[in-house]
């Protein structure tokens, strides 16, 4: 089984040798600059192990490798960090060792000023999917710059971590699609309510660009289930069907996170009854 071999198949079905593969293609240094980008793009997509990790941060540590290669080495560890972050601990697939190395070497390549900006900027989004203290500071340094790659990057990175309510509204305003695009989905994941006029403005307007009205439609359930499903029920007519498809899901999101609501509250119900 080769890497070419790998990209045709489904994850599921790579053979159980697949880690190794990955892991002899990173570190060989002489290999085709494709196939070793490949292998990384695999290894992301790859059930992760302590190994294989260390593998991709021999890539991002490596001062000499290409800058692309080592940006995408920390996009592929993303998945993980978050899994170990969010799950389980008896149910991630490194160690803590391997978690903790993570986190300090994104650290460390995205505070080395001679790193390459594009590395920086990686390994600072793959760092927030397991928030820690020092990126609050880095976030706002970001926002800071007099260059929108880096402040792209800030407000993406607002999607994971809490304490950006305020420039989350003010970004929802940029004139930068990507930007605005990414303010739409933290305003989401943070639920901020002060955002919903604006995201409500989005998915009514026939001029939004179609990935931000996708952001929009994603992000709306999820600040105002209750309202957010007439908006949404208007879209199921679309003749897009990658809109169409994006206004069922939110629209089940939105009946989800109703019926959370309610539960939520008969609960409360019942407690203040009991107390009585």
């Amino acid at each position: 089984m080769d890497l070419k071999s790998l990209q045709a198949l489904a994850p599921w079905e790579w053979p159980d040798d697949t880690a190794a593969l990955l892991q002899r293609s990173l570190a060989d240094k002489a290999a085709n600059a494709d196939d070793r980008l490949l292998a990384v793009r695999l290894a992301g997509m790859s059930a992760m192990t302590d190994a294989l990790a260390d593998a991709l941060l021999a890539v991002i540590s490596d001062a000499e490798a290409a800058e692309g290669l080592r940006a995408e080495a920390a996009i592929a560890l993303s998945p993980v960090l978050e899994e170990a972050d969010t799950d389980d601990p008896d149910d991630v697939s490194i160690s803590e060792r391997t978690f903790i190395a993570i986190g300090d070497t994104l650290r460390a390549v995205h505070e080395d000023r001679n790193a390459p900006q594009e590395v920086r900027r990686r390994a600072l989004e793959a760092a927030v999917r397991a928030p820690q203290a020092w990126q609050t500071a880095a976030i706002r340094a970001a926002l800071g710059q007099n260059d929108e790659a880096w402040q792209l990057t800030a407000v993406f990175c607002m999607r994971f971590v809490r304490g950006f309510d305020a420039e989350i509204i003010t970004a929802l305003a940029s004139k930068h699609p990507q930007i605005r695009c990414e303010a739409v989905l933290a305003a989401g994941a943070w639920e901020l309510q002060d955002a919903f006029n604006s995201v409500a403005a989005l998915i009514r307007s026939k001029k939004t660009d179609k990935l931000l009205l996708l952001a929009a439609i994603e992000a709306a359930p999820s600040i105002r289930p209750d309202e957010a499903g007439t908006l949404l029920a208007e879209l199921l007519q679309s003749t897009d069907p990658d809109i169409v498809l994006a206004a069922e899901e939110a629209l089940a999101m939105a009946e989800a996170m109703r019926t959370l609501a309610d539960d939520a509250t008969e609960f409360e119900d019942v407690e203040d009854d009991a107390l009585e």
